[in-house]
């Protein structure tokens, strides 16, 4: 099922769908809906009662030098550079590949609702004055700003031998971003239990899955 996020109610529209389970791919709302299948699920973590294991204390501790900037949701070269390093080491075989930097462009400010662009790089010393890292570019996020959390719409970060901890790291940061603004949760969009490329969803608890009975806590 999809449905078009256009015009002065988009932001609302999205809130109310972000929330009954639809995720957002530029201007487009879209939920699956399979007749025999119920596999993908909807989760977000609660804030406010988010669990730092010692794993997670660790991530935070390695990247305590990273820093996200706020940024309108406007693409770029150097953006677009790491995307395509992200898929290529990531994703070699999927369907994004063949994105031109036309797509991405697209894909970053096609947008109607409240959406930005968190650009993660190391911290300089000019950081403290002006809120933004310096150096590479690290990590990038594209997250939507709704009524009751922040929802990440697609995130893709340096391919090297700190990837993972670094996408970790960047969820994590959501979190405390969303602590910060007394925004509930963090939408992780889908979750389909046994899939390998999911299964760092769940780790982030406690979590609420959305059910035929609404939101429901899930471990």
């Amino acid at each position: 099922m999809f449905t078009h996020l256009i015009g002065h109610h988009a932001a609302a529209l999205n809130d109310v769908l972000t929330q009954g389970g639809f995720r957002r791919s530029q201007n487009i709302a879209y939920r699956p809906a399979c007749e025999n299948c119920r596999a993908c699920v909807s989760i977000r973590v609660r804030v406010a009662d988010f669990k730092w294991t010692k794993s997670f204390k660790r991530t935070w501790k390695q990247f305590k030098d990273v820093v996200g900037a706020r940024l309108p949701a406007s693409p770029s070269a150097e953006q677009y550079d790491l995307f395509r390093d992200y898929l290529q080491s990531r994703h070699e075989n999927g369907g994004m590949t063949e994105m031109s930097i036309l797509d991405y462009a697209m894909m970053v400010e096609d947008t109607h609702v409240d959406t930005m662009v968190l650009e993660y790089r190391r911290r300089g010393p000019d950081t403290f004055m002006t809120g933004t890292g310096e150096g590479p570019l690290l990590g990038v996020a594209l997250s939507d700003q709704l009524a009751d959390g922040l929802s990440m719409v697609y995130s893709f970060y340096e391919p090297g031998p700190e990837g993972d901890g670094l996408g970790t790291y960047m969820i994590l940061e959501h979190i405390e971003r969303a602590r910060r603004m007394r925004l509930p949760y963090v939408y992780l969009g889908y979750w389909v239990d046994g899939s390998p490329k999911m299964a760092y969803k769940a780790r982030f608890q406690p979590q609420e899955h959305l059910s035929g009975d609404g939101w429901i806590e899930a471990e």
